[in-house]
């Protein structure tokens, strides 16, 4: 009996040592690379795990503003300590003198490190050249004075830029046919995501050293400094903001309390984006699941009476502009009485600068009886309804989109109510399914200050190699499509500068300000209650100066009450702003 049990464990241990065997092989000869379900690198891992290292640079392409200037990080010089240096005597005296940091500071911040690192991370000290070249000269094993890059706390239009993450996942289904590496960053959302292929990184610079079991250097004291040693990359995105009048504009967005909402502003001579706000910000402990990463400034909103420019437009070019011709407005578009806005009977100028419902909900029957798809069509050819952003065959990339999230816009959602009159009315004062995102208001204004003439809109004007030269360029083009008549767009220049001109007009509050203005206002219903009230969108959309116009600007406040949430003096300061630069 008692062989038969020694036999029977015999064979259990000989069985677990065989698996065990087994599990050895698969390890260090067979799955090295790919172990178990997640494909664990075990050579890599194992590396790791006798390296520390300082990364200086992560290898990620980056974003300029159309100065140069870096936007989502900043290339700072710092003094990095390496934690061997707590079992050296090392000349930390000599390292004070150069950098004014006492001795025992130095000495503190060393025996307290785990890793290599940036004096005062994480908000590190910043040393001049000159320090630089001294603590280099030093020759101290373990002390080093670099250029590292870093990256900005705030970060300006970040929203528009977008956030970047490592999701293996996606990373194998963006890119079957590359090889990189689990931890590869890749662009989530925004420019990042758009650009991510460009982006791309060859690999990192950092400093490296080889540690055993107790931190103490493996290979002697001797640091290796490891880089992709590529002239051409990273690539730098050339954009179009202007990083102290987008940090201004954020400024602004904050201190007027934009909770939902934001701005967008356009250089008009080459249309590119020059700022863009979109509230509410990015929750920074939360951010890949938080409302906070939408652009709002490329998603569709219920536009209100800033539709209206589109039906003044197709009311100017099949003549219903009669300047003899005056509507009721004392009535509502249903020909109820309008107690609250009684304007009594205007003409079409009139109309527009007070922005009168029931003469242009009565347009908007008439033109849609004359033909149900006009106020489509010119809401297209004031390129409010199609995408605006740049798109175009670059590279090896065909169909390339700057702005991969932009909604489109509409004015009917079915073809019973473009050729219903009642909706046709409700339409034409930007209500019922009317929708734009903020942008394309934007390049609607920008259109109009150009005499009719539609273009894309670039956020990016170049790809850039590391070494300065040009990869791929963004030319400005024009966007596909019938536009309106010079005449026309005469006209409505007209109608905007009335709008503020006027003494009842409703942009009447930015008539003294340092640009002339033109522009349009609207106040769109959402069907959306809070605490009791109604919730609105308010509107300013405009361009300046009027006789020579170089912007074009548009401030939304998203879901306020209407007490509250306007946008004149958000839209105000902007201007004078602007006038200043």
């Amino acid at each position: 009996m008692w062989r038969r049990r020694a036999i029977g464990w015999l064979m259990i241990c000989i069985i677990g040592f065989a698996l065990l065997i087994a599990r050895l092989i698969q390890i260090q000869l067979v799955e090295t690379e790919t172990f178990s379900k997640h494909n664990v690198n075990l050579l890599e891992e194992s590396v790791k795990q006798r390296t520390q290292e300082l990364v200086i640079d992560n290898g990620r392409g980056n974003f300029l503003d159309r100065n140069g200037e870096m936007l989502t990080h900043k290339k700072v010089s710092v003094l990095v300590l390496f934690p061997f240096l707590k079992k050296m005597d090392w000349e930390a005296d000599k390292v004070s003198e150069i950098t004014g940091i006492p001795a025992y500071s130095l000495k503190s911040a060393v025996d307290s490190a785990k890793k290599p690192f940036a004096y005062g991370e994480p908000h590190p000290l910043e040393i001049t050249p000159s320090q630089m070249q001294k603590i280099n000269a030093l020759k101290i094993p373990g002390v080093f004075a670099i250029e590292k890059k870093f990256e900005r706390s705030d970060i300006p239009a970040e929203q528009l830029l977008g956030l970047t993450g490592e999701n293996p996942k996606l990373l194998k289904a963006r890119y079957p046919d590359k090889e990189l590496s689990d931890k590869t960053l890749i662009g989530i959302s925004g420019l990042e995501k758009s650009f991510d292929e460009f982006l791309l990184p060859e690999g990192k610079s950092k400093l490296v050293y080889h540690v055993d079991g107790g931190g103490a250097p493996l290979f002697g004291i001797n640091v290796k400094y490891v880089d992709p040693a590529n002239p051409f990359y990273p690539v730098n995105i050339r954009t179009t903001i202007d990083k102290n009048i987008q940090q201004k504009a954020e400024e602004l967005a904050e201190q007027h309390k934009i909770k939902k909402g934001g701005l967008v502003l356009l250089n008009i001579e080459d249309n590119s984006v020059l700022a863009l706000v979109s509230r509410p910000e990015i929750n920074k402990k939360n951010p890949y699941n938080d409302e906070g990463v939408t652009n709002l400034m490329l998603k569709q909103h219920i536009l209100g009476s800033v539709f209206k420019t589109v039906v003044a437009a197709a009311a100017i070019e099949h003549n219903l502009d009669d300047p003899n011709r005056l509507f009721n407005c004392s009535q509502k578009i249903n020909g109820k009485p309008e107690l609250k806005y009684d304007y009594g009977m205007l003409n079409f100028t009139e109309s527009f600068a007070r922005s009168c419902n029931r003469t242009f909900g009565e347009l908007a029957k008439e033109l849609q009886k004359q033909d149900p798809n006009l106020l489509e069509e010119f809401a297209t050819k004031l390129s409010l309804i199609s995408s605006v952003g740049w798109n175009g065959d670059i590279y090896h990339t065909s169909n390339f989109r700057q702005f991969a999230e932009e909604d489109k816009g509409r004015v009917f959602l079915s073809d019973e109510a473009r050729k219903d009159a009642n909706f046709a009315a409700m339409s034409g004062i930007g209500q019922h399914e009317v929708r734009a995102t903020p942008l394309a208001v934007a390049n609607m204004m920008a259109t109009i200050a150009r005499g009719g003439q539609k273009e894309m809109v670039r956020t990016a004007t170049k790809i850039q190699y590391k070494n300065g030269t040009t990869m791929v360029e963004f030319p400005e083009q024009s966007l596909k499509g019938d536009t309106i008549s010079p005449y026309t767009a005469m006209k409505l220049q007209k109608l905007l500068r009335e709008v503020v001109v006027n003494p009842n007009g409703t942009g009447k509050w930015y008539k003294d300000l340092p640009y002339e203005v033109a522009g349009k206002s609207g106040t769109a219903e959402t069907g959306k209650v809070k605490d009791g009230k109604k919730l609105y969108n308010k509107w300013f959309a405009g361009y300046f100066p009027y006789q020579n116009p170089k912007y074009a600007l548009v401030a939304v406040n998203l879901d306020v009450t209407e007490q509250e949430g306007g946008v004149q003096l958000l839209y105000s300061d902007m201007v004078k702003l602007l006038s200043e630069q």
